[in-house]
């Protein structure tokens, strides 16, 4: 049976291949916005990195912390944090240095009315933190959003792609980049650009989404019918090898599973898991927010988790009743309107 405990080791459980990076990796590393849906597990999967490679270093957790099951796992697990609301600039500037920042704070949901507070966290915040760590070296978590929807014929965006944001919060999310791409530019700053298309952790994602709105008899939008995904222990090692591969000028890279996910297909295995036939709204369009995933995959090699197997256990997570980080992902938004 699924137990969260079960689900936090299987997502910090590291790969022989993130045990001999964490080797090559010098110095300690801080997590900036480490209390959001992956920071507390990547803190846990380095430390344990760290521990299985037999090295010394320090992982270090930065946030305000205002999930007590993310600041209990980090506690219990070990991991040094440290109480920091980014956007205080004292608080920022007192933050230790480190050789190595993976920056995951950012603002979505909620943008739309406060959009003033999301270009504050996801624009304004950005070159703070690009200034004050232009020494170390840096991955930066973006969104696969910052790209156009796209055919499905064309097999989804590259790194090589241009970026067409649609709405403020994807608007906000390239003006992170920029932050970035300035500092790598300017100061060298060695940076490596993420951008994450859904990852899946039982709690929260599209795959949770699809069984909830089975369970719940809600119709799925299928206008957009197809999605990109990843399991999120599969994501959070490619963060922190990523440190090995940032660069100046930055290296952008697509992060997502390879396969263009049936949203149809995908809720109806679901639906045969749940015992629960899926009611779908809408026809089928022809285009979507899609990513080529090749160079990371060529990169870091596949995801440790397929979708066939990800899609079976997101269904044994709701029949036993798994937690709900009550974050919807909106998957079926086409106009970046959060």
């Amino acid at each position: 049976m699924w137990t969260e405990e079960k689900l936090d080791q299987l997502l910090a459980e590291p790969s022989d291949a993130l045990v001999a990076d964490i080797k090559k990796i010098k110095g300690d590393i801080m997590v900036l916005g480490a209390g959001g849906k992956m920071g507390p597990t990547l803190c846990v999967l380095a430390k344990n990195a760290i521990e299985k490679a037999g090295i010394e270093k320090k992982v270090i957790a930065v946030s305000r912390f205002t999930d007590p099951f993310a600041t209990e796992l980090l506690h219990k697990q070990g991991v040094e944090t440290i109480s920091c609301d980014l956007l205080n600039h004292e608080q920022l500037k007192a933050l230790p240095e480190v050789e190595n920042v993976i920056y995951m704070a950012g603002r979505k949901f909620g943008t739309d009315g406060s959009e003033w507070q999301t270009w504050a966290m996801n624009a304004t915040l950005p070159a703070f933190v690009a200034e004050k760590f232009k020494n170390s070296n840096i991955v930066v978590f973006s969104s696969g959003n910052i790209y156009p929807i796209v055919p499905l014929s064309s097999g989804g965006c590259t790194e090589k792609d241009k970026v067409g944001p649609i709405g403020e919060y994807a608007m906000s999310c390239l003006a992170r980049e920029r932050a970035f791409e300035y500092a790598a530019n300017h100061y060298g700053t060695k940076v490596f650009m993420y951008r994450l298309n859904f990852a899946v952790d039982l709690r929260y994602g599209v795959l949770y989404d699809m069984a909830e709105k089975i369970m719940s008899g809600t119709p799925i939008d299928i206008s957009t019918p197809v999605l990109n995904c990843i399991w999120q222990g599969s994501a959070n090692e490619i963060a922190i090898r990523g440190l090995l591969h940032a660069e100046a000028p930055a290296k952008i890279m697509n992060v997502t599973g390879p396969e263009m996910v049936s949203i149809q297909k995908a809720a109806k295995m679901l639906g045969e898991y749940l015992g629960k036939e899926p009611i779908f709204t809408n026809e089928p369009g022809t285009d979507a927010y899609i990513a080529d995933s090749s160079l990371s995959i060529e990169t870091f090699g596949y995801p440790a988790v397929n979708i066939k197997t990800l899609i079976r256990w997101q269904a044994e997570w709701i029949l036993a009743g798994g937690r709900s980080l009550g974050k919807p992902t909106h998957f079926e938004e086409r106009k970046g309107s959060y």
